[in-house]
């Protein structure tokens, strides 16, 4: 199969076959729009791109690994010191720990007890000590 891929201001030919990929041949030109490789055009990118979400007080802890909520050990509005447990993770049959990164207050938790989650999903979010 022959791919055409634009990237910064070129246009590069490419062919792959059982596994093996060749360069074939380097052009100044972007790909054709009609090329199934080709990115969509802007219009259909910016169209297709939701509203920015509503903004949630504070800073977002993240869930360090993918799995399901065993427990959330704080409530919104409530104060946590660096370092107090927030939430359980299970994954792999094991529970896992996380931990306040910084003082503050639970602004918001987005998540529930039985809920899965994966790397980066926000757990709770916190208003850092002398922030308001």
């Amino acid at each position: 199969m022959k791919y055409l891929v634009s990237l910064r201001g070129k246009t590069y030919e490419i062919e792959v076959e059982r596994g093996e990929a060749a360069l074939i041949r380097v052009t100044d030109s972007p790909a054709p729009t009609s090329s199934p490789a080709s990115p969509p055009p802007p219009a259909q990118t910016a169209a297709a791109s939701p509203a920015s979400p509503p903004s949630v007080p504070g800073e977002p802890v993240a869930a360090p690994l993918s799995g399901s909520i065993v427990s959330i050990k704080k409530q919104a509005g409530q104060s946590v010191k660096k370092g107090d447990l927030l939430v359980i993770i299970e994954a792999m049959k094991m529970e896992n720990e996380v931990f306040s990164p910084f003082s503050g207050t639970v602004s918001k938790i987005p998540v529930t007890e039985g809920t899965g989650v994966n790397i980066g999903d926000p757990l709770l979010y916190l208003v850092k000590e002398g922030d308001s």
